[in-house]
């Protein structure tokens, strides 16, 4: 460290007191930790496509020195007088005197009584900016340094110097003061242009919007890894911990540091995707059987591209797509050089479900290897999921063991740095969330610029969270992602946007000149299965499958059904004489409920829908899969009733189905768990797969409940394309198309007026979705990430209060349930409150309904007043802090904000207004 002044010597970046004993950084140490953290992220954790993506402005040498500059001068704006003079976080004044002291002795004066009166002005990262600008650094890179704590300034901070000169230089006009600052900032610059190999601020490279993105990303990485003292705060796994005032910079060696802490903090393999087994089949390998003639033709069509990027597979349910899409995973990353991958889906219901699989796949993808991989399941309830539980801490594996590869979780990778891990299974929101102006966005961008990724059901998401996917799916065209989406039921003006997206994105708004191979007919074909695909900026399409499908044709029969709910229910009873599975799916809890209460005592029944405890549900639906599933040992009579739960995430089987009307895509799905499994012994009276359509009291009336959750239009469209008998997979695509293409408005008598509303709400969605998104990738040379977040989001602080600003949901609240009797407290389950693990304790959660919340601010206040006689118990403990209870009376029963609560464990959470 001799090559530096006395003065940079003397700086310091990082300071604080702990049990008596005085620490501190110098600034020079962390900014060469800083360096050296980001080149090795650069060279061994970015994948091989991010590194090819960030050279497409320059060269990957250029590149490389550029990430140099970067992480040595990220800090520089600490080499100030505003930030040097700044009092330590814990008020040890002795810790800041000693400090300033050190700085005066090593040649800056008079700082002893300095009082900056607009130090506020000038944080150190837009001040490192300022800096580096005033030196001649272009902006694109001046607003990476601007941006490394989350979020760019709204332009280039040209007068920031000018304006507050003594947060710089310590005095407005005595040069004999500046001298000092001046000389130690240009010593800084000058070192870090000297180690990344420039010889003038002039030799950095201009930028380009998206890569100045992942390397603002990039440098939060390293910055945030550079400044963790210890290993998931663990002192015996030391990474950069701060040293005693004693110690200075020259007595730290920088290459040992780095080298230990980079050591410790690796405990993940790199995935290197090999080619196809062709000898054996990859589906073979992976899954243990033979691929279907659909899954071989996609395969080996997607092996064909050159430059592949977006693959929408549409087929039908229970052929395999899951499959289809791990086998492009290996295929795509390997092609296009990425080393992970993200599967999002809807709920959290059809993650953990999806989850298993996926996790199951990577175990065979680590022990092929023998690498050591991890994984990150994301979304709100993970830590509930008992096979992610069961799943090793990446830490705590020793990596000179002998092992056949392993698949772990690392801990490291937490929080915001979730997305960051190369593995994820999370509901859609996380992707979502690309696109909602929100700090720290980087991070989520260069998280999702090395996976390839996969979207399921991509049917299921409404016309706000549309405008968000389309939003993310231009930025990872822009990032040359490739997209893998999957849908059974989608609508080919869906399909049309989501191409139409990426390639936007990938190729900027004149897209359509570069587009110049396409299929004859590609935006309206109706052929199925049907893969869609981008080859760079091609477009193709596969719609003939040869070979013979082992999935039998299903013809449904289809009935209109008019009764009221006690009719109903002594039809089916009716249907059930002889024994049989019977599936009625809702549009609403409080419809499940009623319907639930309407079964005989004697008829066995299970119930499935969001208003259970998290325990109950999970073993609702374990019990479910173990009555009906695919490998179930299935009653004589049973009759399940649910809402929209049903229609997607569980592989179950229904000899006879009601669902309440909904648009064609969604009782299409409902419809798949209908006769979903072959081989199965059905009833004399179910032989032919029956399906009744419940809610049409006439064409138009559908009822406030059915019209309040879908809108008339929809369901108008789906009542009258609907025919008496559904052949799949035949009819899918047709039927879809039909009810979501607008020509069509013409053949469906009276709709004009529904249309109209549609259209109205629709625009209105689209708007209100706009207001705090990210602007489409700017492609034009030289654009910077000023202004990228300014109107962020400010009312999000939690992770549940930003999957509802991309779902457009309003905030409801999570309770625990116990039960207050005696004296006393327990679980519904009976067991005494004080003899339960607190994790488990807090696995006691629903969301209350919000007609029960709609003032979110005075219902947390009554729910706090509840939870006081808890809070001092668990105000400390991780699993319980901050929480909000609900006690329920000896009958299961609570009064809260003039609503009468009751909760079974048969029938989950029911309310009604009170007398």
């Amino acid at each position: 460290m001799t090559e530096f002044s006395r003065l940079a010597q003397s700086l310091w970046a990082k300071k604080r007191s702990d049990d008596g004993q005085r620490l501190w950084l110098p600034l020079i140490v962390h900014l060469k930790d800083c360096e050296n953290t980001i080149n090795w992220l650069f060279n061994h954790w970015l994948s091989e496509g991010q590194r090819q993506q960030l050279s497409e402005v320059t060269s990957e040498e250029d590149i490389q020195r550029l990430v140099k500059f970067l992480g040595f001068t990220h800090d520089i704006g600490k080499a100030t007088p505003a930030f040097q003079t700044k009092p330590a976080y814990n008020g040890d004044h002795q810790l800041d005197q000693l400090l300033i002291e050190q700085l005066m002795q090593n040649g800056f004066r008079d700082l002893a009584s300095l009082n900056l009166s607009s130090a506020r002005e000038s944080p150190h990262a837009i001040a490192g900016e300022a800096i580096l600008e005033s030196f001649g650094v272009n902006p694109t890179v001046g607003a990476i340094i601007g941006g490394h704590h989350g979020k760019t300034a709204s332009a280039s901070p040209k007068r920031q110097i000018k304006d507050y000169t003594a947060n710089y230089y310590q005095n407005d006009n005595q040069p004999d003061l500046q001298m000092a600052w001046q000389q130690v900032q240009r010593e800084l610059v000058a070192y870090g242009l000297h180690t990344a190999g420039y010889q003038t601020t002039a030799d950095i490279p201009t930028l380009n919007q998206p890569e100045a993105v992942i390397l603002t990303g990039l440098l939060i990485m390293a910055d945030w890894l550079a400044s963790s003292e210890y290993l998931n705060e663990n002192p015996d796994k030391p990474l950069f911990p701060l040293v005693t005032t004693m110690q200075s910079a020259t007595d730290i060696n920088l290459q040992a540091r780095f080298r230990d802490a980079i050591t410790t903090w690796q405990s993940d393999d790199e995935w290197v995707p090999a080619p196809l087994d062709r000898n054996r089949g990859p589906y073979q390998v992976r899954f243990g059987f033979h691929a279907r003639p659909v899954q071989a033709a996609i395969t080996n069509a997607l092996e064909a591209t050159t430059d592949p990027g977006m693959a929408i597979v549409e087929a039908p349910m229970g052929l395999g797509k899951t499959e289809i899409a791990l086998i492009a995973v290996e295929q795509l990353a390997r092609m296009t050089g990425r080393d992970g991958v993200y599967m999002g889906l809807p709920t959290q219901a059809t993650t953990n479900a999806m989850f298993a699989r996926v996790n199951d796949w990577l175990e065979r993808v680590a022990d092929e290897q023998s690498a050591r991989l991890s994984i990150k399941l994301m979304h709100g309830k993970a830590q509930f999921n008992q096979m992610y539980k069961r799943l090793p801490n990446a830490s705590n594996v020793n990596s000179t063991d002998e092992h056949d590869g392993a698949v772990t979780v690392n801990s490291w990778f937490g929080g915001k740095k979730s997305i960051l891990t190369k593995f994820t299974v999370g509901t859609i929101d996380n992707l979502l969330l690309m696109g909602l102006k929100q700090k720290h966005l980087f991070l989520r961008h260069l998280g999702f610029s090395g996976k390839v990724v996969v979207i399921d059901e991509v049917h299921a998401y409404d016309a706000y969270m549309n405008k968000y996917l389309l939003r993310a799916i231009e930025w990872l065209g822009a990032y040359h992602v490739p997209v893998v989406v999957l849908s059974a039921t989608l609508p080919k003006i869906k399909r049309n946007q989501l191409l139409k997206a990426y390639i936007k994105g990938k190729y900027g708004r004149r897209y359509h000149q570069i587009l110049k191979v396409a299929p004859t007919g590609w935006e309206d074909t109706q052929a199925y299965p049907l893969l869609s695909m981008l080859d760079g900026p091609d477009i193709k399409q596969l719609t003939n499958f040869e070979g013979q499908s082992d999935q039998a044709a299903l013809t449904l029969e289809v009935q209109r059904n008019n009764q009221d709910d006690q009719e109903l229910i002594m039809r089916l009873l009716k249907q059930l004489r002889e024994g049989g599975i019977a599936g009625i799916i809702v549009n609403t809890v409080k419809r499940a409920q009623d319907l639930a209460a309407l079964i005989p005592a004697d008829v066995p029944l299970m119930v499935l829908h969001s208003a259970f405890l998290a325990p109950d549900r999970a073993q609702q639906e374990m019990k479910l899969q173990a009555a009906i599933g695919k490998h179930g040992e299935r009653p004589a009579k049973l009759v399940v009733i649910g809402t929209q739960v049903l229609e997607q995430s569980l592989d179950i089987d229904f000899d006879v189905l009601y669902t309440d009307i909904a648009p064609m895509d969604l009782i299409l799905q409902r419809a798949g768990r209908l006769h979903r499994h072959q081989m199965i012994k059905r009833p004399r009276r179910f032989q032919r797969p029956q399906l009744n359509i419940m809610g049409i009291k006439g064409f138009g009336d559908y009822g406030d409940g059915n019209e309040a959750v879908y809108g008339k239009y929809l369901l108008m469209k789906t009542d009258h394309f609907l025919k008496n008998q559904i052949k799949l997979p035949d009819d899918i695509s047709t039927l879809v198309q039909q009810v979501y293409d607008l020509a069509t408005d013409i053949q469906v008598p009276g709709i004009k007026a529904a249309a109209e509303e549609f259209s109205t709400k629709l625009k209105a969605e689209q708007q209100k979705a706009q207001v705090f998104q990210i602007c489409e990738p700017q492609l034009k040379h030289g654009q910077s990430i000023h202004g990228w977040l300014d109107r962020e989001h400010r009312d999000i602080a939690t992770d549940q209060q930003a999957s509802a600003a991309v779902r457009d949901i309003q905030e409801t609240l999570e309770v625990i349930l116990i039960q207050h009797m005696n004296h006393d407290d327990f679980l519904l389950d009976g067991r005494r409150l004080d003899e339960v693990a607190p994790a488990e304790i807090a696995q006691q959660t629903l969301r209350l309904p919000v007609a029960v919340t709609p003032n979110i601010t005075k219902a947390i206040n009554q729910l706090e007043d509840l939870t006081r006689p808890y809070h001092a118990r668990w105000q400390d403990d991780i699993w319980l802090r901050g929480v909000l209870v609900l006690p329920l009376d000896q009958k299961l029963t609570a009064e809260f904000s003039k609503w009468r609560l009751s909760y079974s464990s048969q029938l989950g959470l029911s309310y009604s207004k009170e007398e």
